[in-house]
């Protein structure tokens, strides 16, 4: 089971990891809301451990860019030291599945961790698939028509949010950040990885899934346009 923790407070980010690795859980970590962002779109996790007060952008935020811009359906528990209900009715309508008062006990954050995953594990899709192309989350396998397709690491990263969101437009600026975060190639890398991805996923095709809305982003599907 992989989990990410995105947690400002060092303290509480180190006896999290521990006790999380003591448990057999493997663990990756962000101190940042942008990073947390990076690492959640771009890897693939069961749970995410999420803390709403963070530098960059807040727990809020993130939750809701994961749910709503990226279509991730990952688990999220957040963390936070506020306690009015107001505070935990909108991290639940932000898309978090629970939530959890600072202080907390480590032991409680396992029993809540487990509890999440057998809710949700079973009902979420390791395969997304878009017309004739299909992509297995868990294997790295992608396949168009029956034929496998072999992708570069960034292609496998930006052919899974351009899935996960499809039919929707993914904006430009949404990529980048998932991609990139805030180290940003100063050339313009994106479209570089679009125009490979496309060459892999089109060019031997009939139909063409990716298509480039001008001025705006992508979107994966069988029309160029939204119906």
């Amino acid at each position: 089971m992989r989990i990410l923790v995105i947690e400002d407070n060092r303290d509480i980010l180190a006896n999290v990891l521990d006790y999380l690795e003591l448990k057999g859980y493997t663990v990756d970590c962000a101190q940042d809301g942008l990073s947390g962002l990076h690492l959640a779109v771009t890897g693939q996790y069961d749970l995410i451990v999420l803390d709403v007060m963070l530098p960059g952008i807040d727990g809020y935020q993130l939750c809701e860019r994961l749910r709503n811009d990226a279509g991730s359906e990952t688990p999220i528990i957040m963390l936070t030291a506020r306690d009015s209900l107001d505070d935990r009715l909108q991290g639940l309508a932000k898309g978090a599945d629970d939530y959890l008062l600072k202080p907390f006990a480590l032991s409680e954050l396992v029993a809540r961790i487990e509890a999440v995953l057998r809710r949700t594990q079973g009902s979420r899709k390791r395969q997304l698939q878009v017309s004739d192309l299909l992509y297995d989350l868990d294997t790295l396998s992608v396949s168009r028509a029956g034929k496998p397709l072999k992708l570069n690491p960034v292609g496998y990263k930006l052919l899974a949010i351009l899935m996960q969101k499809s039919p929707a437009v993914v904006r430009r600026e949404f990529l980048e950040n998932a991609l990139w975060g805030d180290d940003l190639p100063e050339s313009d890398s994106l479209r570089s990885h679009i125009h490979q991805l496309r060459q892999t996923l089109d060019k031997p095709f009939d139909k063409r899934l990716l298509h480039t809305v001008h001025g705006i982003g992508y979107r994966l599907a069988e029309t160029p346009h939204a119906a």
